[in-house]
Order: C-alpha cells, then sequence, then structure tokens
C-alpha cells in the first residue's frame, strides 16, 4: 500500500461523513475538514457547494456571520465543524476556559451546532486532555453526527446520549487515551486507508484547491505552493 499522511487519512474520512450534502461550510483554522470537502466534491458530489468562511474569495456572505447565521437558520447549510478546548462524552464543547487558560470563545457555536443538521466534531489531538468526562465551561450542547480525532471516529448515539467508537486509525487501544466513556463493538475496524486513486486526487486538484486557500497547510502536507 501507497504511503500516505495521517492529514490525508482524516480528510478521506470526513469526506465519506459529508456524503451527498449539498453545502458544507468550513471555519478559518479548519485545513483538514477543508481537506476533506474539497476531496468529497472531486470524489463524490462535483455539486457540492463549499465556503471558506476564512476567505473572501470562498466566501459569498458580505456581511459576514449574519449571512452564516441567516443561511444556517434556513435549513441551507448541511454540514459544519466544531471543535473546542474540551469535548465529553455528552458532546458538549469548551471553547471558553480549560485549565486556566482563556481561549477565543464561542462566537456563534452554540447557534450552529443547533441550526446545522450535520454537525462534525474534529480535533486532531486525542487526550484525556482534550477529551473529558466533563467539560469546564459548556460553549455548545447538540447533537452531532460524529466526532473524529486524530486516533478515532465516533459515532453519536442520539438516543443513548453517547458516543460510540466506529473505527481506529492505527489498530490502537483508546480508551485509556480518552477521559470520557464509550461504546464499543467487539471488534473495533480500521478507518479505510487511502487508496491510490484517493492519493491521486488528494494530491492532485485538491492539493492545487488547498494551495489557493490554505497555503501553511499544502506546503507542510503535499510540499507545494
Amino acid at each position: 500500500m501507497e504511503p500516505y499522511a495521517r492529514e490525508e487519512l482524516l480528510a478521506c474520512a470526513i469526506a465519506r461523513l459529508i456524503g451527498g450534502a449539498a453545502h458544507v461550510a468550513v471555519g478559518a483554522a479548519s485545513p483538514i475538514p477543508a481537506t476533506g470537502a474539497f476531496f468529497s466534491r472531486a470524489f463524490y458530489n462535483k455539486k457540492l457547494r463549499i465556503s471558506l468562511l476564512h476567505k473572501r474569495a470562498g466566501n459569498p456572505f458580505t456581511e459576514g456571520s449574519r449571512e452564516l447565521f441567516d443561511l444556517a437558520g434556513q435549513g441551507r447549510i448541511d454540514v459544519f465543524f466544531l471543535g473546542g478546548a474540551q469535548i465529553d462524552g455528552e458532546a458538549n464543547i469548551n471553547l471558553v476556559r480549560a485549565e486556566g487558560r482563556r481561549f477565543p470563545g464561542s462566537f456563534g457555536s452554540a447557534y450552529m451546532y443547533s441550526a446545522v443538521p450535520n454537525v462534525i466534531l474534529f480535533r486532531e489531538e486525542h487526550s484525556p486532555r482534550v477529551l473529558v468526562p466533563k467539560v469546564e465551561f459548556v460553549s455548545a450542547a447538540g447533537n452531532p453526527a460524529a466526532l473524529l480525532t486524530g486516533k478515532a471516529l465516533f459515532a453519536w448515539q442520539k438516543d443513548k446520549r453517547r458516543f460510540r467508537l466506529e473505527s481506529l486509525h492505527d489498530g490502537d487501544e483508546v480508551r485509556a487515551q480518552t477521559g470520557f466513556d464509550y461504546d464499543a463493538p467487539a471488534s473495533v475496524p480500521r478507518t479505510p486507508a487511502p487508496c491510490a486513486e484517493d492519493l491521486a486526487l488528494l494530491r492532485g486538484p485538491v492539493a492545487r484547491e488547498m494551495a489557493r486557500n490554505y497555503p501553511d497547510f499544502a506546503r507542510k502536507v503535499w510540499g507545494i505552493d
């Protein structure tokens, strides 16, 4: 199997979660979700609309967040990404303070969490420091579609209000690295690795899109400007 970067595996996982969505909005500090969105458009759905909220060229909103919130309230954004300094087992996120440190704040996360039908929680770091039993401050609470980390993919069980482990990226057990409890099957599958066709798309048209929109990320992962 051809070697691949972790960012490429995560992008493919995100693309599968996006599925047949019509419109995906991606925040400023979200190059891996953006890669997954561009890959989804290249591989699954060439009509997928992608709004990059950090760039004027990729952002149709002339009045900034107000239009974003209006569009979400009208049901015209299908997928949005949220992260946090902390994420707990009830899918609450903390964007305000943790371990004595202050963070930028919640902004519109609580509204977007409730207004967008498919919110994907994403955080590369998978540790008890981030994945906690209970967040110190609830910035936003909701019903996500999934939680994706640098080590694993979890599905959200709305009826139980509890995560279920769906796959592991490298096969290593993560329970000791996860601060909250979760359900898991007896045998946890591996997250599908990118195939040669996936990598050709990622390193070709997707990498070129990323170089235009997230140049530092494209330089780091693919070595292109």
